[in-house]
């Protein structure tokens, strides 16, 4: 099996259906678990040495921390709806609960400060459209560097409508340059069912190639709940199969001494930006905000 491409279920663990650690991943920064809860279900955890949100990708949630209570309103799924979330400190103790039940992605990022908890109403998170026809993407912003504060971790939503590539042209930021910042990176995946008899039938597509002189290798049919690791090399395209709308949650984190989200196109592709336009922007962008959307297209 590949080392970079976990299929899901594969790094399960007690109430975590997803975990990626600095450990597992043989990084030093970034980290993911998805907590699956159940009607009533609750769960605390340390933060330990890492900045942490709570983002719900299914259900709403009551988040305390540092003795603050959140209420945190959450989504039906990832394409309903543009989410709100809630910030964790290192160092906290965190519980989750949910009445209705859930699942919920902790990004994490191991730092040196220690920021104050804080709230992230769904209504504050840009949402920016890139791309043109066949490449038009939407990009959730909720903890950019532009738009949350945070120490280390950087982390966005992407959704990619069915028949489009995103993450494109490949692009990396392994390397402390001008123009680009050192940054691990893990892509969650989920699909969008669009009247599939199963929630698993649904796929894309994600490509991963390395330099030279750091080879990496990726070429993997995705399907929700998967899991690619970056740890270098360039990445893209994430292609959407046609009939199925493909969201990823990006997880960044690096030992750059500011948190900045600087990339590197692929020379042989990077022409292509100069190609779009944008009136060729794909007409069913945006495909959500945060206001949730009627009709059943979960995961």
């Amino acid at each position: 099996m590949n080392t970079y491409y976990l299929p899901a279920g594969s790094t399960a663990d007690g109430p975590y259906d997803t975990v990626v650690t600095p450990e597992s991943a043989g990084w030093g920064y970034s980290g993911l678990k998805v907590l699956q809860l159940s009607p009533s279900g609750t769960a605390t955890f340390a933060t330990g040495d890492a900045e942490t949100l709570v983002l719900p990708l299914s259900g709403s949630c009551t988040v305390t921390c540092d003795g603050e209570t959140f209420e945190v309103q959450g989504r039906r799924n990832v394409f309903s709806r543009v989410t709100d979330f809630v910030y964790a400190p290192r160092d906290a103790r965190v519980t989750v609960s949910s009445a209705s039940g859930g699942r919920f992605a902790l990004p994490s990022a191991k730092c040196e400060r220690r920021l104050p908890a804080r709230y992230g109403p769904a209504e504050q998170v840009p949402v920016e459209l890139r791309g043109s026809g066949q490449a038009s993407r939407q990009v959730n912003n909720f903890c950019t560097p532009e738009t949350f504060e945070a120490d280390k971790l950087i982390a966005c939503e992407v959704i990619t409508p069915g028949g489009n590539w995103s993450s494109y042209p490949p692009h990396k930021h392994d390397e402390a340059k001008d123009g680009e910042a050192e940054l691990e990176e893990i892509y969650y995946f989920e699909i969008a069912g669009n009247g599939a008899a199963s929630p698993r039938d649904g796929f894309g597509w994600q490509r991963v190639y390395g330099t030279a002189d750091r080879p990496i290798e990726v070429s993997e049919e995705v399907r929700s709940g998967d899991v690619v690791v970056i740890p270098h090399g360039w990445h893209g395209p994430s292609a959407a199969a046609p009939g199925y709308d493909l969201y990823y949650l990006n997880v960044m984190a690096g030992p750059g001494e500011h948190r900045a989200w600087l990339i590197s196109d692929d020379p042989a592709h990077a022409w292509v930006r100069s190609t779009w336009a944008p009136e060729d922007l794909d007409p069913r962008l945006p495909l959500s905000s945060a206001v949730e959307k009627e009709g059943d297209d979960a995961r």
